[in-house]
């Protein structure tokens, strides 16, 4: 669905002005990365930017994409109490789909200075402001007028809200896309007047406590805190820097994404900024996702990628990138039975309904109640406990959830069972008469899913607290109470109940002892948003994807046969030799100059565990699917035992491999699972050598439980005996510890020396560094596709050419580039020590001489020997 951009007024030279005061950059450094062989290489440049009263450390992620056009930026931040190492991964995969992305840590938090203003006005955006006049002066970013560069913004929670305050004050800002974030900060942390107690001090520890907060904001929350209750000083210093205060500004295309677990920033959250948004004529999206700040399924994959197609519609003005649908919500469709994990699913509109569409009236019964809210107002009720009801949340569609009500302390009514199921999306609403005696009473409504057995289930576990003033005295006063917008089903033969408890433990209740009394004025009012059509629930992978896999491979077996007729014919004097690689090269899909893999040439021995080491891109996975006969070189020689190695080569046999993980059956054992993969192979029983490679792997009486009840540890070993399953010569591993904690990467170094122990090789491909040195006899070291070095770790790490020198204080990048160009020098690198220098004809005196005269004071010079350094070095050097 396309929907037109807003036009706006474009700036021109006032931002010029703005430019002059922009950011001034005091310090970079360059890392590289990309997500696989085939991918762009993504640079990543860190900054510290000069701000008024703060250094802000950025990062700033670029893509080679083979020219020098110009491109769209995003603006990404991060979530209270976290930095900008925690969106990296989404920025690189966005720098990749072609944007300029610049992250940073928040004033107060990370590696940046000043104090936390909970994203004020005057500090926080306008530290945006000026990273935007920075992206304006990038020749990489694509500009829509002079100062005013193509520009997105998105985050979650914290760095959501920046998003929709940059595009509030900011008018440069050409798409947002908000997370889990709030419109009003003071409505959410002061709900209908009732204190936030928990999320509102896990704010303020997790902030790092009152010396890292405004002033102004440490005294609000000590006096809100002490008093339990909320004034209108408080609510107005929130609220002023909360996205509402500039909603009417806020006019570019927006997808909000909202958390359904997120008792911290409900659905209402998202429902009053989508609807201010839309009002200013601006294009909306909502997707309700499965997760929140409470926990759950936070769809990590499904939201990034369209938060792209977003930018992509949005910032590229590709028209045929498809946005999705106006409104989204995530169901649960079963449980996955490898992990136990509820099975999503999409419910789906053309527009957005809101929060009451479709109302069903339910009748409810129950007469005139009274309740105590007990002294000090414990023991408190419990429905949302944060960080914990989340996880819970997951399983209240299958009649499991956590919540209590003390007897005494709440008043309940119910529906009668229902005829049929009832799809509640929205936020239900039910009118009540209250009483006190006392003229301040505060209530929470909640609404229970009861089964026929009894049993209730809190949805989501989300409870809405009101204050209700001018109770004392009369006939007491009619409110509405808004209940907790949700998303549940209501299966047939179960009643709705309605709760209103005097106390809950997230919340700050009045101390002094009151007796409540509470009549329902009519039923509950619940929407139900037919518009909605919701997808079939998504099978389980193995369920169609190992009856595919067989067809793939009985296709690729068959479209390969002849191929193996014309393989070259064996070497004999290489018989003895596992592996022999021979100027390989791998060219790069639809490119005629870009490489992969390039001149490739190394040998393994009997006996030996290689490493096979290179950072990110360099070229190690593509080398290892080449050798498995899964892709085909463009150049070059893969000799196995002096073999040829050609798709379904038979030479083949003889090579085991653990790559990109393994499927298994989950309710199988992993005796059966290797049983069942050895038979599907034709070979003979007898060859499998299922004991040894099952001792080697170490799995013990697990072998006999279902492999769904495994963990990760002990699915990659399975995985691992898998590979060994007929004892092959040559046993290639990429990255075998991905997932592992520290224990369990102890065991699986175990088990590949176990494995080599007997005069059979092993091949890993890692980025542990430590466990290469631990494990491996010999090196492969790859850069940018070309071999950098190979030989014995002992040789590599051993070698005397690498010198540390210790300095008093961090050596300025400059200097360092003039030691790196000194004759005989080979490169040089910073560290946290100070210096790594490779030695190339120069000696350590003369070293040390040039770094006095150039004023750099020395702690320490000697030789370093660590693989790390070493691996540095030599990638260092290989780069220049």
């Amino acid at each position: 669905m396309e929907i037109p951009t807003p036009r706006r007024p474009r700036l021109r030279k006032r931002w010029l002005a703005g430019v002059a005061a922009a950011a001034v950059l005091v310090g970079a450094g360059t890392w590289t990365a990309v997500a696989s062989d085939s991918a762009p290489t993504v640079h990543r440049d860190d900054q510290t930017m000069e701000m008024p009263g703060a250094r802000i450390d950025t990062s700033y992620f670029t893509a080679d994409d083979g020219g020098d056009r110009r491109r769209p930026a995003v603006l990404l931040g991060h979530g209270f109490g976290g930095s900008k190492n925690d969106v990296r991964a989404q920025a690189e995969k966005l720098a990749r789909d072609g944007y300029a992305v610049l992250t940073w840590s928040a004033r107060g938090f990370g590696k940046s200075t000043g104090t936390i203003g909970l994203n004020d006005p005057a500090h926080e955006v306008k530290d945006v402001s000026r990273m935007i006049d920075w992206l304006a002066e990038r020749p990489e970013v694509q500009l829509d007028a002079e100062g005013d560069p193509r520009v997105g913004m998105s985050g979650a929670s914290y760095g959501g809200a920046i998003s929709l305050l940059g595009a509030g004050h900011d008018p440069r800002v050409d798409a947002i896309a908000p997370v889990i974030t709030y419109w009003n900060l003071a409505d959410s942390l002061f709900p209908d007047g009732v204190f936030k107690k928990l999320w509102a001090g896990i704010f303020f520890s997790t902030g790092g406590g009152c010396d890292t907060f405004e002033k102004q904001l440490c005294e609000m929350y000590d006096r809100v805190a002490v008093a339990g209750k909320p004034d209108a000083a408080a609510r107005e210093l929130l609220a002023e820097r909360s996205p509402s205060a500039v909603g009417d500004r806020i006019k570019v295309p927006s997808l909000i994404i909202q958390g359904q677990t997120d008792s911290l920033f409900p659905l209402s959250q998202s429902d009053a900024m989508a609807k201010a948004i839309k009002s200013n004529g601006a294009p909306v999206a909502v997707d309700w996702m499965a997760g929140g700040h409470d926990g759950g399924n936070a769809e990590t994959g499904r939201v990034e990628s369209r938060i792209s197609s977003w930018f992509d519609h949005y910032l590229k003005k590709d028209t045929g990138v498809d946005t999705g649908p106006a409104f989204r919500v995530s169901r649960t469709g079963g449980v996955d039975s490898t992990d136990g994990r509820a099975l999503l699913r999409g419910a789906t509109s053309d527009s957005y309904p809101g929060l009451r569409s479709g109302i069903a009236n339910i009748p409810l019964t129950g007469r005139e109640q009274s309740f105590d809210n007990p002294a000090g107002a414990s023991p408190p009720a419990i429905s949302t406990v944060p960080g914990v009801g989340g996880g819970l949340s997951q399983l209240s569609s299958f009649g499991m959830g956590l919540a209590l009500d003390f007897p005494g302390q709440f008043a309940r009514f119910d529906s009668r069972p229902l005829d049929t199921s009832l799809q509640v999306t929205g936020s239900p609403t039910v009118r009540v008469t209250v009483k006190a005696d006392t003229d301040d009473a505060v209530l929470f409504g909640k609404v229970y899913d009861v089964g026929p057995d009894g049993r209730q289930v809190l949805p989501s576990q989300l409870v809405a607290p009101v204050r209700v003033e001018g109770v004392k005295a009369g006939d007491g006063k009619s409110v509405e109470l808004k209940l907790p917008a949700i998303d549940h089903k209501v299966e047939a033969g179960h009643r709705l109940r309605v709760v209103l408890a005097a106390t809950d433990l997230a919340y700050a209740s009045p101390a002094t002892p009151a007796t409540y009394t509470v009549t329902m004025d009519g039923g509950l009012s619940v929407p139900t948003a037919p518009a909605l059509s919701t997808a079939a629930p998504t099978l389980a992978w193995w369920v169609w994807g190992l009856p595919l896999g067989g067809v793939l491979i009985a296709a690729a077996l068959l479209l390969t046969a002849r191929r193996r007729v014309s393989a070259p014919a064996p070497d004999p004097e290489l018989a003895d030799v596992p592996l022999q690689i021979t100027d390989l090269s791998k060219r790069y899909a639809k490119s005629a100059d870009r490489y992969a893999v390039r001149d490739l040439s190394f040998r393994v021995e009997k006996g030996q565990v290689l490493g096979l080491l290179g950072p990110n891109g360099a070229g190690k996975t593509t080398t290892l699917r080449m050798l498995m006969g899964l892709i085909t070189p463009d150049a070059g020689d893969i000799r196995v035992f002096g073999h040829a190695i050609r798709p379904g080569a038979p030479v083949l046999s003889h090579v085991g491999s653990f790559v990109e993980g393994a499927g298994f059956l989950p309710h199988l054992s992993g005796r059966d699972n290797l049983e069942l993969y050895w038979r599907a192979t034709g070979r003979p029983t007898e060859d499998s050598h299922i004991e040894q490679a099952l001792e080697i792997a170490g799995l013990g009486d697990a072998l006999a439980r279902a492999v769904r009840t495994y963990s990760q540890g002990m699915r990659q070993r399975l995985a691992i005996a898998q590979a060994m399953l007929g004892l092959p010569d040559l046993l290639i591993l990429d990255e075998p510890t991905n997932g592992l904690d520290p224990p369990q990467i102890r065991e699986m170094r175990d088990v590949m020396i176990r494995y080599a122990a007997d005069g059979r090789t092993v091949i890993v491909s890692s980025h542990l560094l430590s466990e290469v040195e631990q494990t491996c006899t010999h090196l492969v070291v790859m850069d940018r596709g070309r071999l950098v070095q190979a030989g014995p770790v002992a040789e590599i790490t051993g070698s005397g050419d690498t010198v540390l020198v210790t300095t008093a204080g961090q050596v300025p990048e400059p200097v360092v580039d003039k030691i790196a160009a000194m004759p005989g020098i080979g490169s040089a690198i910073r560290t946290d020590e100070g210096l790594l220098v490779r030695l190339d004809g120069a000696d350590t005196n003369t070293l040390v001489t040039e770094l006095i005269r150039m004023d750099v004071v020395l702690t320490g010079v000697g030789p370093h020997r660590r693989l790390e350094d070493a691996f540095l070095t030599l990638i260092s050097g290989a780069s220049a």
